[in-house]
């Protein structure tokens, strides 16, 4: 069993986007699918089988302010509008939801529980049509948003406390994995950025704060982890080979469209892997 994982990273999320696209040009599929944070909504367009659908949401949708703004922030201290993001778009752009649900591959989708810090896996029997809450959990980044509701639960994104769960997919019965970064391979997290948000969370979620602390330490040990792998043959890392700086929410749409398109040209070497 073949599986792939999408680790997200914002609009950094253009160049898994790419990989996907390139993946529906060239019909290749995956018997179990795994998305973090942006890294699911990425899966969704692809299991639907909409090519450029994403595409679209990071060079157009992503500039309007009702989309992510310090407007938003000071109205109700969330920077990134999730609600619009995959409610009020999904009218304007409607996905094909029977096409997305019926792929016959396992979609697992990682969130952070927020009151434990430990992570979460929904799976596409959470999702209904016209209700994406898992995804918005798993996209939901803390220090920047406001902890998202799923079923009265408050959750944060899942790359806190699982960023890269291979060991997820191989418990799940995975025989190689194909893992989609947004980051060079060789790039290790550094934790500075990771500690001031955690200040701001830990009044209200102190354990989600602590996951939050640690999380550079639990991203480089399983990056530590897929490298060992991918010398052994059982992963395919596909990664851009430079991201130019660029952030999570950098709204720099040449760099965007630069990082769809290494997603187009790194994704070639999943045609032999999956052979």
């Amino acid at each position: 069993m073949i599986g792939v994982i999408d680790v997200g990273g914002g609009l950094r999320g253009a160049f898994g986007s790419g990989v996907f696209d390139y993946c529906l040009d060239r019909g290749i599929h995956f018997d179990y699918e795994i998305g973090v944070s942006a890294g699911s909504a990425n899966l969704v367009a692809y299991r639907a089988g909409e090519f450029g659908r994403n595409y679209k949401f990071y060079t157009e949708y992503s500039l309007r302010s009702e989309y992510m703004s310090v407007r938003n922030f000071l109205k109700t201290r969330s920077y990134v509008n999730l609600d619009y993001v995959y409610g009020e778009l999904l009218k304007e752009c409607p996905l094909d939801f029977e096409a997305m649900i019926s792929d016959p591959a396992e979609f697992i989708i990682v969130a952070t529980d927020a009151e434990t810090g430990a992570p979460v896996y929904f799976t596409k029997r959470d999702l209904s049509e016209g209700n994406y809450a898992p995804i918005c959990a798993s996209s939901c980044v803390p220090g920047i948003n406001q902890p998202y509701l799923v079923n009265g639960k408050p959750y944060y994104d899942g790359g806190i406390s699982d960023p890269i769960p291979f060991q997820y997919a191989f418990d799940a019965g995975c025989d190689r994995l194909v893992v989609v970064l947004t980051r060079p391979k060789d790039m290790h997290r550094t934790g500075r950025k990771d500690a001031r948000f955690a200040r701001i969370v830990e009044r209200s979620y102190p354990a989600a704060a602590r996951t939050l602390a640690a999380r550079a330490e639990t991203y480089n040990r399983e990056l530590d982890a897929i490298l060992d792998l991918e010398r052994s043959g059982r992963v395919l890392i596909v990664a851009p080979d430079d991201i130019g700086g660029m952030k999570t929410l950098t709204r720099d749409m040449e760099m965007v469209k630069a990082l769809y398109r290494k997603g187009l040209v790194a994704a070639q070497a999943i045609d032999d892997f999956v052979k």
